[in-house]
């Protein structure tokens, strides 16, 4: 063998073993070319696996905030902002789905019928359609309100015609019955919507001797003035407020919500006009003493109501303060209507801004009752029987609790 040959077959073996290798190398590079197809393949149908699943649950969901639309009770009570939410779903599903492409256009429908807006008009911007959607309810819903307080406003009319109509009917019997009296005294029918004007016209009606006749003609008298000063219905509760609260010291508006309190003001109102217009009574009861009467009927609702409110205040500690109050009236009750006693009575009263005429009904008032007033209040009804009552058959008869029917 040459050494030519010997070298030939170095070359030939070296050769064959590379392209053993290259093959080997081919062969794993295209095991992995196929792993990472295979691969891709698999991640490209989880992701398209996913989208669609995805998909279906947007449409699902879209469909399920659609349904409503096709009922008109949902219209009834939806509100803009409901309706704005079905709109932009509709409006992004009409072009990919048919249930959602039939529920734009019941919405448009509705909206248009409802609202009178034209969502063609609107396009995408669900901010415009809600607001607008929102400025027609509420002006509809104020026209509504409108319309029932109208409504409500005349069946209240007709209600109080019926009763106006029914009282004068009430008015024109009653003064069938007392025309006599009312022709002396010229009164004229609806002033019998006064209470107080018709029973002292019934008394005089029924009245039997000369002077129940005088008393009842008095009080006739008495109540047609002041009908001319206050009305048929008297001062209301406003205007005896504002008179009691400037000109009886210690009174607020909080005594007004009693409504003893509130007789009390008006008694006290009526005897001052009275008085003023010259009304003197009569000799069983004088305007002064009625004055008085009021006066302290007054100041003692205002005591009452004061207590009241001091318990609500101090809760427990108001027994307290009465145990206290108790004793020291306890002691001061032996010296009560002595002549000391009644000047400082006086000069209490005149530095709690009274006036003259309150000052002495109330110093005389206190004298006449010569006893201790928590003596009074603890002695209650049996304090009253023990007074004497005055003479006279008529006396009892044309008398109440607090004196000379007015």
């Amino acid at each position: 063998m040459s050494e030519a040959d010997g070298m030939d077959d170095v070359v030939d073996g070296g050769l064959r073993q590379s392209l053993m290798i290259a093959s080997r190398i081919a062969e794993t590079l295209a095991r992995k070319r196929q792993e990472s197809q295979r691969q891709q393949e698999h991640a490209d149908s989880q992701a398209a696996h996913e989208a669609a699943a995805r998909l279906a649950a947007d449409r699902s969901a879209a469909h399920a905030a659609l349904a409503p639309v096709e009922k008109d009770q949902w219209w009834d009570k939806a509100q803009p902002s409901d309706i704005a939410t079905a709109y932009a779903v509709a409006e992004g599903w009409k072009d990919h789905d048919p249930t959602a492409l039939a529920a734009s256009e019941k919405i448009s429908q509705e909206v248009l019928t409802r609202y009178s807006i034209d969502t063609h008009d609107v396009g995408a911007d669900t901010a415009y359609l809600e607001s607008g959607i929102q400025t027609i309810t509420i002006e509809k819903a104020r026209q509504e309100a409108e319309a029932k307080a109208r409504e409500a406003a005349v069946e209240h009319e007709k209600a109080m015609q019926l009763l106006a109509a029914a009282r004068a009917e009430e008015l024109r019997a009653q003064a069938a019955k007392i025309a006599p009296e009312m022709e002396r005294h010229q009164v004229p029918v609806e002033y019998l919507a006064n209470p107080d004007l018709a029973e002292a016209l019934q008394r005089a009606h029924n009245a039997k001797t000369p002077k129940a006749l005088e008393v009842a003609d008095a009080a006739v008298k008495e109540r047609m003035y002041l009908i001319g000063k206050d009305g048929i219905n008297g001062p209301d509760i406003d205007q005896l407020r504002k008179e009691t609260t400037a000109n009886v010291n210690g009174a607020g508006a909080e005594h007004f919500k009693d409504p003893a309190f509130v007789e009390a003001a008006k008694n006290l109102h009526e005897a001052k006009l009275l008085a003023e217009g010259g009304f003197t009574g009569d000799k069983w009861s004088t305007q002064e003493h009625r004055y008085e009467r009021a006066e302290k009927e007054l100041f003692a609702r205002m005591e009452g109501v004061g207590r009241e409110i001091e318990n609500r205040v101090t809760g427990n500690d108001s027994s307290r303060l009465k145990d206290q109050g108790l004793k020291a009236e306890t002691a001061s009750a032996e010296d009560y209507g002595s002549a000391e006693q009644q000047k400082a009575f006086a000069a209490s009263l005149t530095n709690s801004g009274a006036s003259d005429s309150q000052i002495r009904g109330r110093v005389a008032a206190e004298r006449s009752e010569a006893t201790h007033p928590r003596a009074g209040l603890s002695m209650g009804k049996r304090a009253t029987k023990a007074r004497k009552a005055p003479t006279g058959a008529s006396r009892g008869t044309e008398r109440s609790k607090a004196g000379p029917s007015k």
